[in-house]
């Protein structure tokens, strides 16, 4: 391995290749605690394209796997090291290349935080929709590999529904250029879908022309605290009958408002009693706004309270509220965080699923999640240092995707299968769609070079 790591310094200059096995630990995985891990031979940052084709051509001559990685937040092991593996870390490849307001895109590398390019393109009165609840880290590549979501998928769609094209190094380090700059285009087939959520499996994105939206209007927020899941679930079903398309529409279980209003040391405004907590904004601005959120209000009448407010930071607020909820939970102990995704009819039914696992595995868990596409995230607690609550924990993670595939659902709506769900994917697509998977890895990585084991062995 001495002659990889020799070609790889030549490529990336020392400081562009880390060994110290104490400093590469740190990039050993993601998120996600229950996903097996190993530790990488080297981490290498690389600066361009050529750079990430210098280091394929090098991990293919050696025959040794490379797995891509952005900030680390995903939630499914998808990032994580398998052993003897080089760890490709696209952060350092950050530039926003090209913001073409005219055309509303912009072109940018993979290490481009999310956060950053939306507040680059609102500077020209555009919008990048996708918001993971991690945007103020996470990583554009990331979000691409893992075609991820977040709170405005409701109305916006998730990653993939923003992207025209992308630039990708292949496994015998060739650039792929997918897609095109305009906003029609049906020419051959659609490669650039392909290889978003793909987790890095079948080549490296270096760079994304992603479609940009007009900057929607300062937003209106409406809260209602329901004494029970049912009639929050029934509320949600009703919003999305009657055709209202909300920007956002948030649930929170009874655990995940207590844990929020704990570790931020403030009342939500809930009560004592309430079950769910549904928040809804609009950023159709003006008296479509107001209408939205009227029509939302009436429908929400079973709440024990309901409050509509303009106000930019009392909405702000509600939603910091609701992206804490993750961290919150460190209240209690450690989190494990699932990801099913299920028809809005039937959110109810798996709030009580879940709160029915919890009673028989003897853990807390907490329920949040994005009510307007039914992509849910029961979290578990547990102490990670107790053997059995750790069982336990992967009992109720496992019994939680059983429950969501139950309800007609599907065992990931944004986070990826990873190293963590690669038994559920079969599950889910079955033994010819997963045949087809197969075909397709083999076709654009016969040596298996490109992030071996995640989301299905060969």
């Amino acid at each position: 391995m001495e002659t990889l790591l020799a070609e790889l310094r030549a490529a990336l200059g020392d400081s562009g290749v880390l060994t110290d096995a104490d400093v590469t630990a740190s990039y050993q995985r993601d998120m996600m605690p229950l996903a097996p891990h190993g530790s990488p031979l080297a981490v290498v940052f690389p600066l361009n394209t050529e750079q990430v084709q210098a280091v394929v051509r090098a991990c293919a001559r050696h025959q040794v796997p490379i797995v891509p990685r952005g900030a680390g937040s995903g939630l499914s092991g998808a990032a994580n090291a398998i052993e003897g593996c080089v760890v490709l870390v696209t952060t350092k490849m950050d530039a926003i290349v090209e913001i073409d307001a005219d055309n509303r895109l912009a072109v940018v590398e993979p290490g481009v935080v999310n956060l950053d390019l939306r507040g680059a393109v609102e500077k020209n009165g555009l919008f990048y929709p996708p918001d993971p609840s991690s945007y103020d880290w996470c990583t554009i590549g990331g979000n691409l590999s893992t075609n991820a979501g977040g709170l405005c998928c409701v109305k916006y769609g998730v990653t993939t529904d923003s992207v025209l094209g992308l630039e990708v190094v292949l496994a015998d380090g060739e650039v792929l250029r997918t897609g095109r700059r305009t906003v029609k285009g049906v020419a051959g087939y659609d490669l650039t879908k392909l290889f978003i959520g793909s987790e890095g499996t079948l080549g490296v994105i270096t760079k994304a022309t992603l479609a940009l939206r007009p900057l929607p209007q300062a937003p209106a927020t409406l809260v209602a605290a329901f004494g029970s899941t049912a009639s929050a679930g029934a509320a949600v079903s009703r919003i999305v009958r009657e055709g209202l398309v909300p920007s956002l529409m948030e649930i929170m279980d009874r655990t995940s408002i207590e844990a929020v209003e704990q570790y931020l040391k403030t009342e939500l405004g809930a009560g004592p009693g309430c079950a769910a907590l549904l928040i809804c904004q609009s950023d159709a601005g003006g008296e479509q706004a107001t209408h939205e959120l009227q029509k939302i209000e009436e429908i929400c009448s079973e709440a024990d309270l309901v409050y509509a407010t303009h106000d930019i930071n009392e909405g702000r607020d509600l939603l910091t509220a609701r992206r804490a909820v993750l961290t919150a939970l460190e209240v209690y102990g450690s989190w494990l965080t699932d990801d099913v995704c299920v028809p809005r009819t039937r959110i109810a039914e798996l709030i009580q699923g879940c709160e029915d696992i919890s009673a028989e595995v003897g853990l807390k868990i907490a329920v949040v999640g994005h009510a307007g596409d039914g992509n849910m995230h029961p979290t578990i607690v547990y102490d990670p240092t107790d053997a059995d609550q750790f069982a336990r924990a992967q009992k109720a993670f496992d019994d939680i995707l059983a429950v969501g595939l139950a309800l007609g659902g599907t065992v990931t709506g944004e986070h990826g299968i990873g190293k963590i769900k690669r038994e559920w994917l079969e599950k889910e697509i079955g033994p010819i769609g997963l045949r087809v998977h197969r075909e397709i890895k083999r076709a654009l990585d016969p040596e298996n070079l490109f992030n071996p084991g995640s989301m299905f062995s060969l």
